[in-house]
């Protein structure tokens, strides 16, 4: 077993488009070791006495947030695409490098005001972290702290995080 996350990424060139370099987790997601290493680095990236909910943005970040989830004793909320949600949902709508894109939550949610940790695997220009961001505002929830398993260091994705804090296992 590495104990290296890194060790357990893969570099796929020219994915989606000529010139970018796709940073692949699907060699963590089949490693054990690997998966249960990420769950236990991000358990210890924010203080679990911060927040008292993680939620979750489809669908990456539902295989790294339930599992954190019930490692912590959390519950779990997701934020999907349209029309997955099958309650009342509030959405935010997103540009993207070509178009724009969408997401949900159940407007009760966050009843009761919680604090939220948000979960994802990958931080790059920040427009669906932001956009969740927004979401938990709307229903009434408080955004703590964004949680990642890797981070696209040279891209401004902070930027757009309005001031929440962003933490990830690898920095690229």
């Amino acid at each position: 077993m590495s104990n290296s996350i890194e060790s357990y990424l893969r570099d796929v060139p020219d994915f989606p488009k000529p010139g970018i370099v796709f940073k692949d987790i699907t060699p963590l997601l089949a490693s054990p070791e690997g998966l249960q290493l990420s769950i236990d680095m991000l358990a210890e990236l924010v203080d679990p006495d911060s927040y008292d909910v993680i939620a979750g943005i489809e669908s990456r970040g539902f295989i790294f947030g339930v599992p954190l989830a019930t490692k912590l004793g959390k519950g779990f909320v997701p934020i999907r695409k349209p029309g997955k949600l099958p309650f009342t949902t509030v959405s935010v709508s997103y540009e993207l490098e070509y178009g724009t894109d969408t997401v949900e939550i159940h407007t009760d949610a966050l009843e009761g005001t919680p604090r939220v940790l948000i979960v994802d695997d990958l931080l790059a220009t920040g427009g669906t972290m932001a956009a969740a961001i927004e979401l938990i505002r709307k229903v009434g929830g408080t955004p703590v702290a964004c949680a990642l398993v890797i981070e696209l260091g040279f891209l401004p994705g902070r930027d757009k995080l309005d001031g929440v804090p962003a933490h990830a296992l690898v920095t690229v």
